[in-house]
């Protein structure tokens, strides 16, 4: 008989919460950079480019929301890990660090000259589905291109970090479309058993 404690799970419920809120917002971010690069060819005349717009803007709302919960649960992890030991400041560290922080300044920024440009064209303009939100930005006509120039090479420049980010953790990135691949053969197998 062993008198071994057990094991303690590696990754404690701080952890497991902000590896959720990172997938969430991924696929947030999925949405609004496949939407805002569709949307944005779409002729001013259709009549479903109004509810994309909003639909865009709700989703970057949400994301605001999301990043704020993942900051606060970020600090939280960070509070619990560094205050029993710091970290071992290597040049891999700082790498890493660098990486990290800048994706979250323009997990910020986009969607910060996003209610620019959209405040710019017009008063009231940003809704949170159906919920008009405050103006943030007066609106002058004359910032719109700024706010569209802005808004624009920002929300690319995040992409270009956010893939620089996906080949880092290539390693993380094939376990988990292996996980995916086996769930969905596993799915596939079984529906072709009952059918």
């Amino acid at each position: 008989m062993s008198t071994q404690p057990a094991a303690k799970p590696r990754l404690n419920s701080a952890f497991k919460q902000l590896m959720s809120l990172h997938w969430v917002m991924s696929a947030c971010y999925l949405v609004l950079f496949i939407g805002g690069t569709s949307m944005a060819q779409l002729p001013r005349e259709l009549f479903i480019r109004g509810p994309l717009y909003d639909f865009h803007k709700s989703v970057a709302v949400l994301t605001m929301a999301l990043l704020t919960w993942r900051i606060l649960t970020l600090l939280r992890v960070w509070w619990k890990k560094y205050t029993k030991r710091l970290p071992k400041f290597t040049k891999e560290w700082y790498k890493n660090f660098a990486l990290h922080a800048t994706l979250y300044v323009f997990m910020w920024l986009v969607p910060v000259a996003g209610v620019f440009f959209s405040n710019s064209f017009k008063s009231n303009n940003v809704k949170f589905f159906g919920i008009v939100l405050p103006d943030v930005f007066p609106q002058n006509s004359a910032m719109v291109e700024v706010g569209r120039s802005l808004h624009f090479w920002l929300a690319y420049t995040f992409l270009a970090f956010a893939i620089l980010h996906i080949l880092d953790q290539k390693k993380v990135v094939r376990a988990n479309w292996r996980r995916l691949a086996n769930f969905v053969r596993t799915k596939f197998a079984k529906s072709q058993k009952v059918g």
